[in-house]
């Protein structure tokens, strides 16, 4: 009984010391480089919505997997770890994690980058009936903007965001309207020509 009691002790006590000093390292693991958290965030959202001539489990079916953004954003997808649809799914794009989905829905986050601000992007992409026939899709995105260095700035990252999702909701209805899409145009965009962080 008591090497029962003085083990659980033991572990509690080096619980505590673990959350004492943040986490533990592991032998020879490099110590962090400096704190990601924004010390005075601003979170910005946009709502982005297409009406879609098809039900909306229709529409979900046909552009709602996780990795079917690569066709409807037009960049490479790939599931990185897990299984596409299953929470904790890593995508290439961005390296986003799947947090959340319902039946019709899902919401992604992008992860913390070592040496980069942690904006805590997020997005959510979700089909909404509207008649047995008709339906909306709602694209929105969640992020903290005051690393930019002004309004300015952040006007012009919105505005670069909305151009870029009201494009890939455009490209979404034509796919579940049983369209194809034109060849993707050169264009910016993030790291290797991806959407932007």
């Amino acid at each position: 009984m008591r090497n029962k009691f003085s083990n659980a002790a033991l572990i509690a006590a080096l619980g505590a010391l673990c959350a004492a000093t943040g986490f533990a390292q592991a032998p020879g693991a490099a110590p962090p480089t400096g704190s990601v958290a924004v010390a005075n965030p601003t979170y910005t959202s946009i709502l982005m919505e297409v009406d879609v001539n098809r039900p909306a489990a229709e529409v979900w079916q046909r552009v709602g997997k996780f990795c079917d953004i690569g066709e409807w954003m037009q960049f490479p997808c790939t599931i990185m770890s897990g299984k596409d649809g299953e929470i904790g799914t890593v995508r290439s794009i961005g390296h986003e994690v799947l947090v959340g989905k319902t039946d019709l829905s899902y919401t992604y986050t992008q992860p913390v980058t070592e040496g980069r601000p942690y904006i805590l992007y997020h997005g959510t992409l979700e089909a909404k009936p509207v008649t047995a026939t008709t339906s909306k899709l709602y694209y929105t995105l969640m992020w903290d903007n005051s690393t930019l260095a002004d309004d300015a700035a952040r006007e012009r990252d919105k505005a670069q965001r909305r151009q870029m999702f009201e494009g890939a909701l455009k490209n979404m209805k034509t796919l579940a309207e049983g369209g194809t899409l034109p060849p993707r145009a050169p264009r910016g965009g993030g790291p290797g020509g991806g959407p932007p962080k």
